[in-house]
């Protein structure tokens, strides 16, 4: 979680922007208060900024998912936004630490004129990059059934080491693991680093989120929509369920039985922030309440309409966290598509 700073006019590079405005940000603090908003239970048990961790908690039945991450922010003002917006969004912030010594990350961001979003980070070290092991809250990564994280804290050390063991952890547990990659290269030493790193772990993961630009950095530049390419280079032996996101275009699913493509939701698009992380949001929501659901092709298509629809409704808002939808919002604009 960390604090991106977006101009007040869109269409410029960061350098022409003649103001900025702070945002609450970050994939994982997005997804954790998608999920509330869905109605589900989610906590904050991550590091801000860092791609980390997401775990659906085997709760009542009421409360079938729950977003954990740990929040590992700076004790200055913007650490204590953070951990308040997240309050105010449902979240549980309990698992929230303050670094007396280290400042919570920044961000700028832009949405240029060519369509390219532009990234300038902020952190020497911030506060999300110090993470230790002896910090993690096993008990509550020991209730997980989902486990989600993403491979910025596999950067630098000690949050590397951190994320391991909070994986193994999971895995060991029975935890299904679930991997949104989340690429970054401003972040990464070199594009190589980020190759390597994000491959790292590839192959432990049972459901992987990937969007078509990942697909070409990953494989050194082979064509995103060749199933062969995506079957062959990204589909390892132990994979449950890949889904490759095509913005406005819906998303594909692959499994060992089938594969398919589902179609997004037509709408008027106003700022494409967070639109990946509603949609993980949304399909995590349903793996929580039947984590058979990549088995039966029917249901795992409905389930991927809805969020699609998620991802579609974050991008009719400016900014992530105030556009994520409610289920209510969600089933409505499926209705209106159905009709």
């Amino acid at each position: 979680m960390l604090i991106d700073f977006v101009p007040t006019v869109g269409g410029v590079s960061l350098a022409e922007a003649p103001a900025f405005k702070n945002a609450p940000g970050g994939a994982p603090a997005n997804v954790a208060v998608g999920i509330a908003r869905l109605g589900g239970s989610s906590a904050f048990i991550g590091k801000k900024l860092f791609e980390s961790v997401t775990s659906c908690s085997k709760v009542s039945k009421k409360e079938k998912f729950l977003s954990i991450k740990y929040e590992y922010t700076g004790e200055d003002e913007f650490g204590y936004m953070l951990a308040d917006i997240l309050k105010q969004n449902k979240v549980n912030n309990s698992g929230v630490r303050f670094d007396p010594s280290a400042r919570t990350a920044l961000a700028f961001v832009t949405l240029r004129a060519d369509g390219e979003r532009e990234f300038l980070f902020f952190r020497n070290p911030s506060a999300d990059m110090l993470l230790r092991e002896s910090e993690l809250d096993v008990n509550l990564i020991k209730q997980a059934s989902i486990f989600h994280y993403g491979s910025i804290s596999l950067i630098e050390e000690p949050c590397r080491s951190t994320h391991m063991a909070a994986m193994a952890i999971a895995k060991e547990c029975g935890c299904v693991l679930s991997y949104d990659p989340n690429l970054r290269l401003p972040l990464w030493p070199s594009e190589d680093a980020a190759r390597e790193g994000i491959m790292s772990i590839w192959d432990q993961a049972d459901v992987i989120k990937i969007s078509e630009e990942e697909i070409s950095f990953l494989t050194g530049g082979d064509d995103p929509y060749d199933d062969n390419v995506v079957l062959k280079k990204l589909f390892h032996p132990t994979l449950k369920l890949l889904l490759v996101t095509e913005g406005s275009n819906g998303c594909r699913y692959y499994t060992k039985q089938f594969k398919g493509r589902v179609p997004g939701v037509k709408v008027k698009a106003v700022d494409t922030t967070g639109a990946g992380d509603a949609f993980v949001g949304g399909i995590l929501n349903s793996l929580a309440s039947d984590l058979s659901l990549h088995k039966d092709e029917k249901r795992l298509r409905e389930a991927l309409l809805f969020a699609n629809a998620c991802g579609a409704l974050t991008v009719t808002e400016k900014g992530a966290i105030p556009a994520l939808p409610t289920k209510e919002a969600v089933l409505q604009v499926l209705t209106e598509v159905a009709a």
